[in-house]
C-alpha cells in the first residue's frame, strides 16, 4: 500500500482524482490540498510515497514545488498544458497525466509507480527470503529434471510455447514448456521483464546502449517500448547512470 498525496487548486479535479485513487486497491489517499502551502503541512506529518500534483497553480506552480522539496517522493505531474512535460520528466516524475484523463490513464500510472516502489522498498526483503531459500530450481527439459542455479541463469527467451533458459555454466540453453510470465513468478526481484521475449538477470548485465542490454561481448537483447520507464528507473536507483 502506498500513501499519496493530491494538490490541485481546482476543487472538481481533486474530487474526480479522489475518487479515481479509491478504486485503486495499492494506493491509500491521505489528504486533498489546494495548494503547496497545504501540501507542505502534509508532507512535514505523514510518510508520503507518491504526489499527484497539478503543474499549473498559483502562487508557487507544481514543478516550482517539487523543486522546493528537500527530500520528493515519487511524483505523477498532472496538468492540461503538454508543454510542461519535458521540465516534468527532467524532475524524474514517474508519469505525467493529461487533462482531462481517465481511471485507466490515472491506474496506469499509479501501476507505474508501484513497481518502482516494489523495487525500491521491497526488494531487500525479498532477497533476504531467497537467501534463506537453496537457490535452485529443477526444470522439465527433454524427459529430464534438470537442476538450475538461479543466479547462473543471464537471461530467458519466450518462444512460442516454450521458454529458453540461458546460463553461465551451459553451452546451450535448457529449453521447458512454460511461459514468461509464469516463470517469472518463480524468480528473485533482480530479474525483470525488459521486452514481450525476454527476462534478463540485472547481475549479470554488463553494459547498456541505445536501449540494448549486453552480455558479455556480443549477446544484445532489446529494451521494449512498454518497459523502457522500469527498467531505466532501476538503472537510476542503482546509480548506473
Amino acid at each position: 500500500m502506498m500513501n499519496c498525496l493530491i494538490v490541485d487548486d481546482e476543487p472538481l479535479a481533486l474530487a474526480q482524482l479522489a475518487g479515481y485513487i479509491s478504486r485503486i486497491p495499492f494506493l491509500k489517499l491521505i489528504a486533498s490540498c489546494q495548494d503547496a502551502h497545504q501540501a507542505s503541512k502534509v508532507l512535514a506529518s505523514h510518510t508520503i510515497d507518491l504526489l499527484f500534483v497539478d503543474i499549473n497553480m498559483p502562487d508557487l506552480n507544481g514543478i516550482e514545488f517539487v523543486r522546493s522539496l528537500p527530500q520528493a517522493p515519487m511524483i505523477i505531474f498532472t496538468t492540461a498544458y503538454s508543454e510542461y512535460a519535458i521540465e516534468g520528466f527532467r524532475l524524474n516524475a514517474v508519469d505525467y497525466l493529461m487533462k482531462p484523463f481517465d481511471l485507466g490513464d490515472c491506474l496506469k500510472a499509479a501501476e507505474k509507480a508501484r513497481k518502482m516502489y516494489s523495487m525500491a522498498h521491497n526488494t531487500s526483503q525479498t532477497q533476504t527470503d531467497w537467501d534463506e531459500k537453496e537457490r535452485t530450481l529443477f526444470v522439465k527439459s527433454e524427459y529430464k529434471m534438470i537442476r538450475i542455479n538461479i543466479d547462473k541463469i543471464i537471461y530467458i527467451e519466450s518462444m512460442s510455447e516454450y521458454i529458453c533458459i540461458y546460463l553461465e555454466d551451459r553451452n546451450k540453453p535448457v529449453i521447458t514448456l512454460n511461459s514468461l510470465q509464469k516463470f517469472s513468478t518463480l524468480l528473485p526481484p533482480h530479474f525483470m521483464r525488459v521486452h514481450r521475449s525476454y527476462i534478463v538477470n540485472l547481475h549479470q548485465i554488463t553494459e547498456v546502449s541505445r536501449f540494448r542490454i549486453l552480455f558479455g561481448k556480443d549477446t544484445y537483447i532489446p529494451i521494449g517500448e512498454n518497459y523502457k520507464e522500469q527498467f531505466m528507473a532501476y538503472i537510476q536507483h542503482t546509480g548506473l547512470l
